[in-house]
C-alpha cells in the first residue's frame, strides 16, 4: 500500500480495485494499492488565455479584429464538475487542455461578433463581455471548467472604420465645447454691459460677433461631419468592392480558367488523334509506295531481261515469235473462207488445170500464206526463208499448213 498527497491546485483520481467509480480527491491525501489501482493527477490551476479573432465580418459587413483576455480553471469544488473534467482531460497534457479551451472561447467570441455591429462592440464593451462570458460559461461547464473572467483587450480594423468613428465623435465634442464657450462669453458680455446704453450697443455687437462665431463653428463642424461621412462611405464602397470580388469576380475567373483548361485539353486530344491518324496514313502510304516500287522494279527488271534477250538473239527471236504466231494467222485467214462455202456453189473458170470446190479455196489460202514471209520481211526486216533454211524447209512448212487446212475443210 502506498500513500500520496497533492496540493490545493491539484486533484488525485484513484481507479481500479475496490472502487466502482473513480475516487476523486481535490487537494488532500489518499492510500492506494500500486498494481491493483491507478493514481492520476489533474491540475486545478487557473489558465489565462489571449483570445484573438481576426478579420471577422460584423452584422453590417464591416471587418474588424478583437483580442480578449479570459481566465479559466477546472472546478474542483463540485464533484460532478470534477468528474466531467476527468472524463474530458484526464491523461492529457496541459498544452492540449489549454488548446481545447482556447478554441472554444475563440469560437464563441467570433459568433457574438458576427451578431453585433461595430458601434455596439466599440461603444458598449461591457455588454459584449457579458455575452461572451455567459455563452462560453454554459459551454465550458459541460467540460468541468468555469470561466473566472473575460474582458476585451483590443479592437482594431484594417479599413479605417474605427478611426472614422473616433474622428466624428471628437468633432462633436469640440463643437459642443466651442458652442458652450461662445454661449458663456456671450452671457457674461451681456451681464457686463447691461447698465448703460453703450453697454447695450456693446452687448449687441458682442452678441452678433458671438453668433457669427457660433455659426462659423457650426459650419466647421458640419464640414468635418460631411468629411467623416464621405470617408465612411468610401470605406463602405471599398468593402462592397472586396465582397463583390470574393463572391463574383473570383468564382468567374475560376470558371474561366476551368473552361480554358478543358478547351486546351480537348484541343490537345483532337491534335493527338489527328497526328495519330496522319502517322497511320503516312505508314500505310509508305507501305503501298514500297509495294508499288517493288512491283515496278520487278516489271522493269523483267522488261530489261526481255530487252537483253531481244538484243542478244535479234532475228532468231523475231523468227521464233513469227513461227509461234503463224498457225494462228493461217487459222484466222482460213476461217472466213471455210465459213463462206456453206450454201455457195462454185463454178470453174475453165482450163485444164482449173480447180473447183474446196481445192480452189485451199489454193487461195496457201497463196495468202506464201505472201506472209514477204509481209514479215517488210515489217521487221527478217527473211523467213533464209531463217528457215531454204525452200525445203519452206515447203515442209507449207505442207503442214495444207494438212492443217485440209483437216479444217474436212471438219467443215
Amino acid at each position: 500500500m502506498s500513500f500520496m498527497t497533492c496540493g490545493p491546485n491539484e486533484a488525485m483520481v484513484v481507479s481500479g480495485c475496490f472502487h466502482r467509480r473513480p475516487l476523486l480527491v481535490p487537494g488532500g491525501r489518499v492510500f492506494y494499492l500500486p498494481g491493483l489501482q491507478t493514481l492520476q493527477k489533474l491540475s486545478l490551476s487557473t489558465m489565462t488565455f489571449q483570445v484573438e479573432t481576426s478579420n471577422v465580418y460584423t452584422k453590417k459587413g464591416v471587418q474588424i479584429s478583437v483580442t480578449g483576455i479570459a481566465q479559466l480553471k477546472i472546478d474542483g469544488q463540485k464533484e460532478d464538475m470534477l468528474a466531467k473534467a476527468c472524463q474530458q482531460f484526464l491523461g492529457k497534457r496541459e498544452r492540449e487542455i489549454h488548446n481545447i479551451a482556447l478554441q472554444t472561447l475563440s469560437g464563441h467570441q467570433r459568433a457574438i461578433m458576427g451578431n453585433l455591429t461595430v458601434e455596439e462592440i466599440y461603444q458598449d464593451r461591457e455588454s459584449f463581455n457579458k455575452h461572451v462570458f455567459e455563452t462560453a460559461s454554459a459551454d465550458l461547464a459541460s467540460m468541468g471548467m468555469v470561466v473566472i473572467s473575460y474582458t476585451i483587450h483590443e479592437i482594431h480594423d484594417s479599413c479605417g472604420y474605427l478611426k472614422a468613428l473616433g474622428e466624428s465623435r471628437t468633432a462633436e465634442v469640440r463643437r459642443d465645447a466651442r458652442m458652450g464657450e461662445a454661449q458663456a462669453t456671450m452671457e457674461s458680455g451681456i451681464k457686463a454691459s447691461s447698465n448703460s446704453f453703450w453697454s447695450d450697443i456693446n452687448y449687441s455687437n458682442t452678441a452678433a460677433i458671438q453668433r457669427q462665431k457660433i455659426v462659423a463653428e457650426e459650419t466647421k463642424v458640419k464640414e468635418i461631419e460631411r468629411h467623416q461621412q464621405i470617408q465612411i462611405q468610401e470605406q463602405e464602397i471599398l468593402r462592397k468592392q472586396k465582397e463583390l470580388d470574393a463572391k463574383v469576380k473570383q468564382p468567374a475567373l475560376a470558371e474561366k480558367y476551368k473552361k480554358e483548361q478543358l478547351a486546351q485539353g480537348a484541343a490537345m486530344m483532337i491534335q493527338n488523334e489527328a497526328e495519330a491518324e496522319a502517322t497511320s496514313i503516312r505508314f500505310k502510304g509508305e507501305a503501298e509506295a514500297a509495294a508499288i516500287s517493288a512491283k515496278a522494279k520487278a516489271e522493269a527488271e523483267q522488261m530489261r531481261l526481255k530487252a537483253e534477250a531481244w538484243q542478244q538473239y535479234q532475228d532468231a527471236a523475231l523468227v521464233d515469235m513469227v513461227l509461234q504466231a503463224l498457225p494462228q494467222m493461217v487459222a484466222e485467214v482460213a476461217t472466213p473462207l471455210t465459213q463462206s462455202t456453206k450454201g455457195i456453189k462454185l463454178v470453174s473458170c475453165g482450163g485444164d488445170n482449173a480447180h473447183v470446190g474446196a481445192s480452189k479455196l485451199t489454193g487461195e489460202v496457201l497463196d495468202i500464206v506464201e505472201r506472209l514471209p514477204q509481209v514479215v520481211n517488210n515489217m521487221t526486216g527478217v527473211d523467213l526463208s533464209k531463217a528457215l533454211g531454204g525452200k525445203s524447209q519452206h515447203r515442209s512448212h507449207r505442207q503442214k499448213s495444207k494438212e492443217k487446212l485440209g483437216t479444217g475443210d474436212s471438219a467443215d
